[in-house]
């Protein structure tokens, strides 16, 4: 395999001859070498288990390989480790961890702090891309929420993965005993519910691969996100997965009396293709109700829960099957453009052959769950050649499977690309760093708010302090009056105005407060109108301060960003030519990362 930093040299074959050679096995595991020799992949982790084989293949990107695995380790680590930490890890050299980490921050994928590199909320859009080809939680989600509702328990919808399984939708119970798994977790088929309903497709092939995993890993200690059993598996639990599948396919539904760990039990139904293969229908993926002990016994879920699980799994079956297909969407436009002009940017620190081969999978998506490899060049203005190669390379790390017709389509391994970590952020976890890097430029404080439910305050949920003698003293949690604050008006100013109420109690809090409530009203039509709020001393003499909006991906104000100082410091018509354009393009930013991180998942505002 070819070691150049910036990729594998081209096929002889770039006319639409097959993607594998017959000398160029693929297979999901081989472990690239560096130049030293050392594996790229030196944990027991899921990226190191073959699918096919264990051959690297001669034209995979050694880049991307390297680049994957700095991304699973990432992941492995809940989203942050140091740039020893990760040299140690992935057994690179240090020199190639750093260029690697600065091509995926230049892409936006990861933050470095220091010594310390952290995930950053774009990366979503590679585990986004698999489920908006998937489909299904768009169109099952919403069934699985109002079951949760019913019931008042958490559930699950999962896919197959392998021998694992791994969820792509989660509707939790909020209670002191909390029971959720994070979108993109990975876990054992014989330690779950739904594993043996997916087992029933199993081939003596997939029963062969499931018992070798066993035989090198009896603790499941590379499924990190379920408890290590104390003991190794034996063959009486061989035997007892074979038994329940055989189970699983008589009574088609399947129980988790605490396997996974002492508590937790759970009760799952297949949610079945509306298309047959003969007169076989298999799963698309599994629905399950989780439970606690303390609330209901595996036998109790059965028995009582049981029914109005598989009467919601009829009702997302028949979506299933009468919704049509969508129509092909628009993928990203102009990435091989920026990944060249990022390149003459960055110079020898940024690995071209990295970030275009990441892209490709940003080229599946809705309407696009397949794609052929003169499709992939298109939607990514990447040479067939080069989209070529990174097909390779992921079809070796499992990343997309052929699917027949010379297309191919990603797999559920794509989650294990840092979704996980990131589908438990908040939106303060995503303004954060954002808030750093503009105090750094506007050298004044920054804090990001929520409205209270009453509508009557405000809170802060994120804030940065700049370094000044006298600045604003603001704390985390803080509640201050809506009304006369710049953070306030802009939340309020999203209400519908004349049908949301304003605050009752308009105190004056300065001389400067307005508290006429025919005035505060055309103040917020105002703001809302032009897009920002600006306070003169109206929530205490010599304050002065301007906010923005930060909008939801439906157009919603969820929170407002601001910054405020000493009045002596920015005149008024500064804070608007100096300040709000800073303002405004860190609200994009965040927005940007909030639209990326709510796609599929649930984005807490505190």
């Amino acid at each position: 395999m070819n070691d150049d930093p910036e990729g594998s040299a081209p096929s002889a074959d770039e006319d639409g001859g097959p993607v594998h050679d017959a000398g160029a096995p693929a297979g999901s595991g081989g472990q690239a070498a560096d130049a030293g020799g050392a594996p790229v992949e030196g944990s027991v982790r899921e990226s190191a288990t073959p699918a096919r084989g264990s051959t690297t293949p001669d034209e995979a990107v050694t880049p991307l390989i390297r680049g994957i695995a700095v991304l699973r380790e990432l992941t492995e680590a809940d989203g942050t480790l140091s740039l020893s930490g990760l040299e140690r890890a992935t057994r690179l050299a240090r020199s190639t961890v750093d260029r690697i980490t600065a091509t995926l921050a230049r892409m936006g994928y990861v933050r470095v702090d220091g010594r310390d590199v952290h995930l950053s909320p774009r990366l979503m859009e590679l585990g986004n891309a698999y489920l908006a080809a998937l489909r299904l939680p768009a169109l099952l989600a919403a069934r699985a929420d109002a079951l949760a509702d019913e019931l008042d328990e958490s559930v699950s919808l999962a896919v197959a993965d392998r021998d694992g399984i791994r969820f792509i939708h989660q509707a939790t119970r909020r209670r002191a005993m909390s029971l959720s798994f994070r979108i993109g977790d990975l876990l054992p088929a014989e330690r779950t519910a739904p594993g043996p309903l997916f087992a029933t497709e199993w081939t003596a092939t997939d029963w062969q691969r499931w018992r070798e995993r066993r035989a090198s890993d009896p603790r499941d200690l590379s499924f990190t996100a379920v408890p290590p059993r104390k003991y190794g598996a034996d063959a009486r639990d061989d035997e007892t997965f074979a038994s329940r599948t055989q189970e699983a396919a008589a009574n088609g539904w399947a129980l988790d009396d605490q396997l996974i760990e002492p508590g937790l039990v759970a009760v799952s139904v297949p949610v079945r293709s509306p298309h047959a293969v003969g007169d076989h229908r298999p799963p698309v993926c599994v629905a399950s109700v989780v439970s606690h002990t303390s609330r209901h016994t595996a036998r109790s879920l059965r028995t009582t829960l049981l029914p109005r699980l598989q009467a919601a799994v009829t009702q997302m079956e028949q979506e299933l099957d009468r919704t049509p297909p969508p129509p092909p969407g628009t993928p990203p436009s102009n990435l091989a453009l920026w990944t060249g002009a990022s390149k003459q940017r960055l110079g020898r620190d940024f690995i071209e052959s990295l970030a275009r081969g990441l892209t490709v999978l940003t080229a599946f998506g809705e309407g696009r769950p397949e794609l052929t490899l003169t499709e992939v060049a298109q939607a990514t203005g990447l040479a067939r050649a080069t989209a070529r190669r990174a097909l390779i390379t992921y079809e070796h790390l499992d990343l997309v499977t052929p699917t027949g017709d010379r297309a191919f389509t990603l797999t559920p391994r794509v989650l294990s690309l840092g979704f996980p970590p990131l589908s438990r952020t908040t939106l303060p976890d995503i303004a954060h760093p954002h808030l750093s890097d503009l105090t750094s430029r506007i050298h004044e404080s920054t804090s990001l708010a929520v409205l209270s439910e009453s509508g009557e305050e405000i809170q802060y949920t994120a804030r940065v302090a700049t370094g000044r003698v006298m600045s604003v003293n603001i704390t985390l949690g803080t509640r201050l009056p809506a009304y006369a604050t710049a953070l306030g008006r802009v939340l309020l100013s999203d209400r519908a105005i004349g049908q949301a109420p304003l605050p009752h109690d308009l105190r004056p809090l300065t001389p400067h407060t307005i508290t006429d409530k025919e005035r505060l009203t055309h103040t917020l039509t105002s703001v809302r109108s032009q897009g920002y709020a600006l306070v003169d001393e109206e929530l205490e003499e010599g304050l002065r301060s301007i906010a923005v909006p930060i909008r939801d991906r439906s157009g919603r104000v969820v929170a407002a960003l601001n910054t405020a100082m000493h009045a002596s410091r920015h005149s008024l018509r500064e804070c608007v030519t100096d300040l709000l354009p800073e303002l405004t393009a860190t609200a994009t930013r965040i927005e940007s990362d909030l639209h990326t991180a709510a796609r599929f998942t649930h984005v807490p505002l505190t």
